[in-house]
């Protein structure tokens, strides 16, 4: 990234949980323990189905005497509605706050250059009144600014920073390998854990029980995760949701985002997946590129 570029998130929603009873709420729903959410520290995480497949995922940061979700705003509306929907009793509150806030986006070296600045993922510190913190998924992914709309270009002009083309940001999140937008084109189709939760920070294996912990654990403890979601280049063609990937007409995974920025599900332990070679689809042949940070 650009030192000098910001990314406007208009496709970004904000949620406000709070009240008596929010903590107790949230660990019991999430895959990452709350309590490593901190005023200086935010964290990423996923709310899965009870059978372990992903429904939502979002960057959760404490705020004043609750937490703000920012989540995919596609996904907003959803989210809130299965939030209140497992509420029940609990004395918590849910809020979208989406018209009054804006979530910004701007380079790691940017972000190490304001005081206080930490380089460890998720490192949260406020501007102003605002937080700012370092993506808890993958530091290269820069910092993200939760600021009021009525804020946003004032402050920016103080960080001396010039709003840019978002396409840049999507490309750069895509090239490496985090979904940067059609999160509702994977519900359901994938277990959280094949999402690369683990190594993107989202989930945490030592907490307590939480809504399909119980497949994720099994998944990770005896070894069964053999498909990971994948970003795919296109060399020519187009692409087409749900269709298979193959090599040498054997099947090797499953389109799952079709669109600009395209993801599949892959079987990257088959002795047939080999990230150098060329890939095919009914009418495309393309590439899979398997991020740096996956080691096995």
């Amino acid at each position: 990234m650009n030192i000098k570029n910001v990314y406007i998130l208009d496709d970004r929603a904000i949620l406000y949980v709070s009240g008596q009873d929010t903590k107790d709420f949230l660990q019991n729903l999430i895959s990452k323990d709350i309590n490593k959410v901190t005023e200086k520290n935010s964290c990423f995480s996923s709310l899965l189905s009870p059978q372990g497949k992903f429904l939502y995922e979002f960057i959760i940061i404490k705020h004043k005497s609750g937490y703000f979700l920012d989540c995919e705003k596609a996904q907003a509306d959803q989210l809130f509605k299965q939030l209140n929907m497992y509420k029940l009793r609990s004395k918590v509150e849910i809020l979208d706050l989406s018209n009054e806030f804006v979530v910004a986006t701007f380079s790691y070296t940017k972000f190490l250059s304001l005081e206080n600045a930490n380089g460890i993922e998720g490192f949260t510190l406020k501007y102003g009144e605002d937080p700012v913190f370092l993506d808890p998924r993958k530091k290269e992914l820069g910092a993200r600014l939760i600021i009021n709309l009525e804020k946003l270009y004032l402050s920016l002009k103080k960080l001396n920073l010039n709003d840019a083309n978002i396409k840049e940001y999507y490309t750069f999140s895509h090239r490496h390998g985090i979904v940067p937008k059609d999160l509702n084109k994977l519900q359901n189709k994938l277990f959280g854990i094949e999402c690369n939760y683990e190594e993107l920070n989202a989930i945490d294996f030592k907490k307590g029980c939480y809504v399909g912990q119980e497949n994720t654990a099994r998944i990770k403890l005896k070894n069964k995760l053999s498909k990971r979601l994948f970003p795919i280049k296109i060399i020519k063609g187009k692409l087409y949701k749900d269709e298979s990937i193959f090599i040498n007409k054997i099947e090797i995974g499953k389109v799952l985002i079709d669109s600009e920025y395209p993801f599949a599900l892959i079987k990257y332990l088959d002795k047939n997946f080999d990230e150098k070679k060329n890939f095919q689809t009914k009418e495309a042949s393309l590439n899979i590129i398997k991020p740096d940070w996956i080691n096995k």
